[in-house]
């Protein structure tokens, strides 16, 4: 869709003065237990910067990654950014939205590769100015992992035990606004766990820094946070500090959440809508074929997820009391191929990942890539 198309349509739905563009990192899914479905057609080149359609810019910043999976900012702009199958942690800096080449400052050689496991989410301490902090989820032969350190040095466990598989282990690692650490977790294709309180299996995390539970947490002593989920790659606080997460349905319906303490999601008695009140109904659901959405963000009152299968972003206006304003619009469908995360970048900007080298994409040269929403005019994207 062009951006002139996509601005009608945005318009139509009362999203006028939205961004456009971006591009996220990808996972896979599949029935019955993979991420997506299908196989992705042979995608085109890209140009290195896609220039605007009286909206916004779409640029390359970085390329020829493999697989990149999370990415966090710290204080001075730069990113880090993880790739799930080496193991490597990249930093990154986009001068002016030019190529930039990525440094390898780390790899956790704790991390092992094995299907959509390895190093996933990774995240930057509030207090990064300070404590030099930083947190990344990955997978072992065994399990799932978070683990805290400082640049250089080796990562110390913080949480152990989170259910691992070749498939369905979640990694989305985020800071909330009250300061505390939370973690989407997979079911590791054990869909009992999710539904299990006392499993780390299938569930929204909160914790403390050094990986206890948060104070106010619904269930005690315990991480557990919300459950029920499939497997949670995408996480994202509105203005109101509501907390929304994107879901990996099995082969009917993918899910966006808006996510409250205690809240039971239904997984596996329920995917996507229900009409037992037990469990919380997704705020918006999509068919995999045209979702499967692994990151999320969300710029002023737009939340945007990266889409794999879908080859694609959708873009829902909050309506700032845990609603969906209009119907949801997508865009950059099958320009860049598989998206992954999608991540708001201090200055205001959108940084999304593709996901075209993980085993289910089609990969052109320069896969895989990093690009950048830039709004044409000077204007960024609003982060009140």
């Amino acid at each position: 869709m062009t951006t002139h198309a996509l601005r009608r349509r945005l318009v139509a739905a009362g999203l006028a003065g939205l961004l456009t563009v971006l591009a996220s990192a990808g996972c896979a899914f599949g029935p019955p237990n993979d991420e997506d479905q299908g196989t992705p057609p042979k995608l085109p080149s890209p140009s290195v910067s896609d220039s605007d359609d009286g909206g916004a810019t779409v640029q390359v910043i970085a390329k020829r990654l493999r697989v990149p999976w999370g990415i966090a900012f710290l204080p001075d702009g730069s990113a880090l950014v993880t790739e799930r199958d080496s193991g490597k942690i990249l930093k990154l800096k986009s001068s002016g939205g030019s190529v930039a080449k990525p440094t390898t400052v780390q790899t956790v050689k704790a991390s092992v590769h094995d299907g959509e496991g390895g190093l996933l989410g990774i995240a930057v301490s509030p207090k990064y100015a300070t404590d030099k902090t930083v947190f990344v989820y990955y997978s072992t032969a065994d399990d799932n992992r978070i683990a805290k350190f400082t640049l250089g040095k080796t990562p110390k466990p913080i949480v152990t035990g989170i259910p691992h598989s070749s498939v369905h282990n979640g990694g989305a690692l985020a800071f909330g606004p009250d300061g505390y650490l939370y973690a989407g977790t997979g079911d590791g294709t054990n869909t009992g766990l999710a539904q299990d309180k006392s499993s780390l299996g299938g569930k929204i995390l909160r914790m403390t820094t050094d990986g206890k539970p948060a104070p106010g947490n619904p269930f005690g002593d315990s991480l557990v946070y919300s459950y029920g989920h499939r497997n949670v790659q995408g996480l994202a606080w509105d203005r109101s500090k509501q907390l929304y997460a994107t879901e990996f349905g099995q082969d009917k319906w993918d899910e966006v959440n808006l996510i409250k303490p205690g809240h039971n999601y239904g997984w596996p008695k329920a995917e996507g809508k229900s009409s037992n009140s037990a469990y919380t109904n997704p705020l918006e659901t999509f068919k995999p074929s045209q979702a499967s959405c692994s990151g999320a963000a969300i710029s002023g009152s737009i939340l945007v997820t990266g889409c794999l299968a879908g080859q694609r972003v959708w873009l829902m206006q909050l309506d700032g009391k845990g609603g969906v304003l209009g119907a949801p619009q997508h865009t950059l469908d099958k320009q860049y191929g598989r998206l992954r995360a999608v991540v708001a970048a201090p200055d205001g900007t959108l940084w999304v990942s593709t996901s075209n080298r993980d085993g289910r994409g089609s990969p052109i040269a320069d896969d895989d890539r990093i690009l950048r929403l830039v709004i044409s005019g000077g204007n960024k994207v609003d982060k009140s």
